[in-house]
């Protein structure tokens, strides 16, 4: 695809990759995606140790990969939103969600980048296959193609009403997956389970994106499951999503056993100011910016608050402790 198909690529001089702009491309504010399954991952990680220590060095790897491959999804999608002329400055209001557009940035310099991003990622899992075996691999390289078909293929995942599954799958379930066979040697297809929270809170992340950015996407023919709901059916999806969400953390807490049911009350507290937020936001571009950072706080919150709840099993908690 040939980069001149954006308007803004006609200019005879492109700006340099600087390190702000790399670091827009990387789009931080995205970065409870990929730190949520690391952190769940070490929660379950505990009770299968069984008074094994935790390697805490293992623990930042698996969380520096996380991070540089969500950085490089990030960096990929803006690419092709780029060269095939999805984002523009008529459609796109936000600076940060459309780097290459408003800075005249080469994209082959942030093809590049994203390259190399993952090829960081790459170079810290020689040591995780080392420490680990050859499983995480395996897992990370199903990872590697998901993430190139979601946006690169001739017709992208992106593009379609799969987003959301896809998305939330691969960095919710298979990086939950790949760290906890990582940190404890075992590889357990149940972690997808424990992990359900996780893909949900990953999924409605691209749900706050598709559902805000529907008009843009119908221009640029992308067939992604708003598109298709509509608006006003996309919020009832996203508001159920978001009551499931918060129950399944519950329930998962309260089957894992021991004390975890103790953070609960703790967590609807926090999390209900944020959720009745999002659940008001009318998701349309002009609120694009109150809804993403909405939706990272809700996954802050409810990631953090499910690993106490999976920590707390060994908690000996009693209803009469005097008896």
């Amino acid at each position: 695809m040939n980069p001149s198909s954006n308007s803004s690529a006609n200019r005879e001089h492109f700006s340099a990759l600087t390190p702000r702009l790399m670091l827009q491309l990387a789009a931080p504010h995205t970065w409870p995606a990929s730190i949520a399954p690391v952190l769940i991952a070490c929660a379950l990680s505990f009770q299968t140790l069984d008074g094994h220590a935790l390697s805490g060095f293992m623990a930042c790897v698996l969380l520096v990969i996380s991070i540089l491959l969500q950085s490089a999804v990030n960096t990929i999608n803006d690419y092709f939103d780029y060269v095939k002329g999805t984002d523009t400055r008529e459609n796109q209001d936000d600076p940060t969600d459309a780097v290459l557009v408003y800075n005249n940035v080469n994209p082959t310099q942030a093809r590049t980048y994203a390259i190399a991003l993952i090829v960081c990622a790459f170079l810290l899992g020689l040591y995780v296959i080392w420490y680990a075996g050859i499983i995480p691999l395996i897992i990370a390289l199903i990872g590697v193609v998901i993430i190139f078909l979601y946006s690169g293929s001739k017709t992208p995942i992106s593009y379609l009403p799969l987003g959301e599954v896809v998305s939330g799958f691969t960095m919710g379930g298979l990086i939950t997956l790949a760290s906890y066979q990582a940190l404890t040697g075992v590889f357990d297809g149940t972690v997808l389970i424990w992990s359900l929270p996780v893909m949900l809170g990953i999924a409605l992340i691209m749900l706050t994106n598709n559902t805000c950015d529907i008009e843009k996407d119908i221009t640029a023919h992308r067939q992604t499951l708003p598109v298709l709901l509509g608006r006003k059916n996309a919020r009832s999806l996203y508001h159920g999503i978001i009551y499931t969400w918060i129950v399944l953390v519950c329930l998962l807490v309260i089957m894992h056993g021991g004390g975890g049911w103790i953070v609960l009350p703790f967590m609807l507290v926090a999390v209900h100011p944020i959720g009745r937020a999002l659940i008001a936001n009318p998701l349309i571009p002009s609120s694009r910016a109150g809804a993403f950072a909405q939706c990272t706080s809700l996954n802050i919150a409810l990631a953090a608050f499910y690993a106490a709840g999976l920590l707390a099993y060994t908690l000996p908690v009693s209803f009469f402790p005097l008896v």
